[in-house]
Parts: C-alpha cells; sequence; structure tokens
C-alpha cells in the first residue's frame, strides 16, 4: 500500500521516494496540508517561482475542465527536465480521481503531480486510487498531537532567537492544534509581541490571549458551549456577585451563537471544511486560547439547534428588560437551558 501513517509522514518527507511521482497530501488540518505541500514542492529541486515548470491548479479547475491534468502530465517540458503539477483544495472531485486513475496505469515520464486535499474518508476514490498505486504516495495529516506542537513551538522559537519559560509553555499548547498554520501565526504573534526580550514568560503569553477583564463572559459561554453545567453555575455566580449585568451576558452569548451559526453554515456549504478551517479563517479571529472550545461547538451544534438557542436567549433578553428585577434569574435559567442541550450534543457524538 502506497501510503504513510500520520507519524510517518514527516520522516517521508524530509527523503522522499524519487519513485513517487503521484503525491495526495490530505486530511483534517488545513494548514498543516499546505504546509508539508510545500515542502515536498521543495524538495522536488524545481524552482517554484518559475510558471513554465510548475502549474498550479485547482481542483475545481480539474473538475471542469475534462483532461486537464492529463494534458499537463503528458506535455513535454521546455525548460527543466519535470514539471510539478500541483493541485490544491481537492476533495471527492470525480473528475480528479479519474485523471489520477488513468496516471496510476502509466506513471507520467515528465511530471510529478502533488495534490493538496481535504479530509477524505477511507474508501474515497483519490485516496483509494493513490494507495494503490506502485508510483504514488498518500501522506495524511491531523490535528497536531502534543509532541508535534513542541516542535511547532521550538521551531518558531529558534528562528526568533527567544526562549520559553515551562509555565508559558504550557499555556501556549493548550492554545494550539486545530489548524497548523493558525498555530504557527499565533506563535509568530507571540514572539513579536515580546521583541527585545532574551525569554518568552507567562504574562507575555497572558497577554497575547487578551486582557482578562475584556474577556469576562468568556468563562461562563465557554462552559455553556461544553455543557459544563456546574462550572458554569459557579461562574454565573461569581459574575453576578460582583456586579455584573445579566443582560450584557445574554448579549455576549447571542454573539457567540450567532459566530457558531455563521461557521456552521460555512462548514456545511464547504463541503469538505471542517471545524478547525472555518474556525481559524473567522473574521473577527476567535482568540487561540478558545478555538476548540469553539471548534467542538461548530461540530456539535446543528442548524436548528442553534436556531433553539438563539431564540432562547433572544426571548430571555426580552424578559429581562420587562422584569429588570429578576434578570438574573431569567438569564441563569435561559443559559442553563442551552448548557443542557449542549451537555445532551455532547453525549450523542
Amino acid at each position: 500500500m502506497a501510503q504513510k501513517k500520520a507519524h510517518e509522514v514527516d520522516n517521508w518527507l524530509a527523503r522522499p521516494d524519487p519513485r513517487a511521482v503521484i503525491v495526495l497530501i490530505y486530511g483534517p488540518d488545513r494548514g498543516l496540508v499546505a504546509e508539508r505541500g510545500r515542502a515536498f514542492a521543495e524538495k522536488s529541486g524545481l524552482p517554484l517561482d518559475d510558471p513554465f515548470t510548475v502549474v498550479r491548479l485547482e481542483g475545481s479547475e480539474v473538475e471542469k475542465e475534462s483532461g486537464r491534468l492529463l494534458d499537463e502530465a503528458h506535455t513535454v517540458p521546455m525548460f527543466s527536465s519535470r514539471r510539478l503539477l500541483w493541485v490544491r483544495n481537492a476533495a471527492g472531485q470525480k473528475g480528479l480521481a479519474d485523471d489520477i486513475k488513468v496516471l496510476s496505469k502509466e506513471p507520467p515520464r515528465d511530471a510529478i503531480v502533488l495534490i493538496e486535499a481535504g479530509d477524505l474518508k477511507k474508501g474515497a476514490a483519490l485516496r483509494t486510487v493513490v494507495e494503490g498505486c506502485d508510483w504514488g504516495m498518500a501522506l495524511p495529516c491531523y490535528a497536531d498531537e502534543a509532541r508535534s506542537i513542541d516542535q511547532v513551538i521550538d521551531e518558531e522559537m529558534q528562528k526568533a532567537g527567544v526562549s520559553l519559560t515551562m509555565e508559558a509553555r504550557q499555556a501556549l499548547r493548550k492554545n494550539l492544534g486545530g489548524d497548523r498554520l493558525a498555530s504557527r501565526g499565533e506563535i509568530q504573534k507571540l514572539t513579536l509581541y515580546a521583541m527585545g526580550k532574551s525569554q518568552i514568560d507567562l504574562e507575555d503569553v497572558k497577554a497575547m490571549i487578551g486582557d482578562v477583564s475584556g474577556i469576562s463572559f468568556d468563562d461562563a459561554i465557554d462552559a455553556v458551549l461544553e455543557g459544563k453545567i456546574e462550572a458554569f453555575d459557579t461562574v454565573f455566580t461569581r459574575h453576578t456577585q460582583t456586579g455584573a449585568q445579566a443582560f450584557l451576558m445574554l448579549a455576549a452569548a447571542m454573539r457567540q451563537f450567532q459566530s457558531i451559526q455563521l461557521m456552521r453554515g460555512a462548514m456545511e456549504n464547504g463541503g469538505t471544511r471542517n471545524a478547525a478551517s472555518v474556525v481559524a479563517a473567522a473574521r473577527p479571529p476567535v482568540f487561540f486560547s478558545r478555538r476548540k472550545i469553539v471548534e467542538g461547538a461548530v461540530e456539535r451544534w446543528t442548524g436548528p439547534a442553534l436556531a433553539r438557542a438563539l431564540a432562547r436567549l433572544q426571548d430571555a433578553v426580552l424578559q429581562t428588560r420587562r422584569r429588570p428585577d429578576l434578570a438574573s434569574a431569567i438569564a441563569r435559567q435561559a443559559l442553563l437551558g442551552i448548557a443542557v442541550e449542549s451537555a445532551r450534543l455532547r453525549q450523542r457524538r
């Protein structure tokens, strides 16, 4: 089988098998797919900025223009010994799988085919063809584990010429891993923030996450999103004791659920897009300390469930205006009900 396990991919990319002329890099971590695609392209030794040598195609283009990929694969290169055909944003396109099936029977003599794809399930046509090809290689990309995250942190720290305290590393590690490029971006922002220092400490990481007083409702809303009922009750009580106005928490919850509704729509309409990629692409960006929580909510909360939650919140806001003396109790009941539903959604997965 022409495939590698997730933990074997980096070692293979460090020394690619020259017989592999059809390389499929796929998985839910689109940032990692792109990073590894770039790494393989660089290993080809071809000038990546030369449009005569490197042909960049979108998966949708290959699907629309039947035979385009085959024509490119059989074109004799003019200025180099071979060409790189770099297909990005591939998914379950039948036309692309059919073209690769043709090339799998007779390898292209003057071309390397590199395909970057989303999360292809086992048995997907494109995966099946490449994995069964003698001159192909399929490389999966899944969300970074702790060991991989540490490696990315070390790489960026080394580039910036700074070190990291253990406490800062632990805090940073908890908030990374959904998407490789997004993780690198967050680490790079941290090193830029700490420019001029020889060592990054916990306070630097906290500063990059955001001022606690400015996002004070996030603890309560995160407990709601995760269905942690006792944690929500504790945090909500603390906020009310400090004089926080209940309707402000309801408003913050509405903004969060409206944002999740938009991201859920983007994920469903995007076909192969996953929660990690839509959260990483969200604007305004989600604080990286909360990304995993929001990703989980986007995965669990369906359109109808989100509509119910928003209707409950809107009704609670109206009730607090009518009965300001009961605002705290009304807000607590509404948010607690949503937390209960969130807990049920977690159990179903």
